[in-house]
């Protein structure tokens, strides 16, 4: 019969890559890594990762394996937490992930402010692109996520908790800087930098320009990077301008590095949701840290409060 420890170990191992820092993360020596893995394959008589140089891959019925072991170990997870609540004591590890804007701006005070409710439970936040967080709600392997769009693919409860405001940001030296305002046609003359495809922001600022009859394929792209830190950082050096959330930019705009600007006649406003899969029970941690975030989200977007400040 397959240990649990031997399947949180193998799939630590697929998550990670890696036996030397999947030894890490389990606290065990890597030959133990290596021995539970070989005495999983031996159980079953099949091959479950190869080695590929430093990189370790699942075979094919490695990543069949895995994903029943995810939801096996997640089993396991909201039992322990449905015994102890049934004792009085709500204990236990929700594992959240998020977009990089509400991961980066938002949650980090969220979850303090829950912990000092909930001591006993520990929170796990993963920051990814917005489609990513999508696919391991979906395959189970968080429970909650924090999106700053919507995705076609089915199966999730979206409720929206907070909204976000975008704009076009420039270097404080650029030529739009004195600018008020800027007309959508304009953008189209000026070296652009997007975020990535999988972001919400990406999938958002895409969706603002087609309702405008502006494809992202007529901009002047000189890049697509993969966070929005590495995007301000590329504006403040004038690479070019870029379309950003106006929390992520807050402090550059304080202190003189980049501006802000409003495009002419458009609101671009973008709500975040929490998400989580259809006809899936929460854990019974989870299940309080989905209502206190909801109630979270309402509160902030209450009559003559801010929007979630940032962290």
């Amino acid at each position: 019969m397959m240990e649990l420890r031997k399947l949180e170990v193998f799939c630590k191992v697929v998550e990670l890559k890696s036996f030397t820092r999947s030894a890490a993360a389990v606290m065990l020596s890597q030959p133990t890594v290596s021995e539970h893995i070989r005495s999983l394959e031996d159980e079953l008589g099949q091959k479950l990762v190869d080695r590929l140089g430093r990189q370790v891959e699942p075979t094919p019925v490695g990543r069949l394996l895995y994903g029943y072991a995810v939801k096996i170990l997640r089993l396991q997870h909201d039992a322990l937490q449905a015994v102890e609540q049934y004792g009085g004591k709500l204990v236990g590890r929700i594992m959240i992930g998020s977009g990089t804007i509400p991961g980066t701006y938002i949650l980090p005070g969220v979850i303090g402010r829950f912990r000092e409710r909930y001591p006993s439970i520990k929170a796990t936040l993963k920051i990814n692109s917005s489609q990513q967080i999508v696919q391991d709600v979906l395959d189970g392997q968080i429970e909650i996520g924090v999106v700053g769009a919507r995705w076609s693919e089915k199966g999730l409860d979206y409720r929206e908790i907070y909204s976000d405001t975008l704009s076009v940001v420039a270097g404080a030296d650029h030529h739009l800087a004195g600018r008020k305002e800027i007309a959508l046609p304009e953008l189209l003359e000026e070296p652009f930098i997007f975020r990535e495809s999988g972001s919400g922001t990406r999938k958002v600022v895409d969706q603002i320009f087609e309702n405008h009859g502006v494809k992202a394929s007529d901009l002047s792209e000189v890049a697509e990077i993969g966070s929005t830190e590495a995007v301000l950082e590329a504006v403040r050096e004038g690479m070019g301008i870029s379309i950003l959330s106006t929390k992520a930019v807050e402090r550059d705009v304080r202190a003189g590095d980049v501006v802000v600007i409003p495009v002419t006649g458009i609101q671009m406003e973008r709500p975040f949701y929490m998400i989580r899969r259809k006809n899936r029970e929460l854990s019974p941690a989870a299940s309080v840290f989905w209502v206190f975030l909801q109630q979270a989200g309402i509160a902030d977007k209450a009559p003559g409060k801010k929007t979630a400040p940032a962290q």
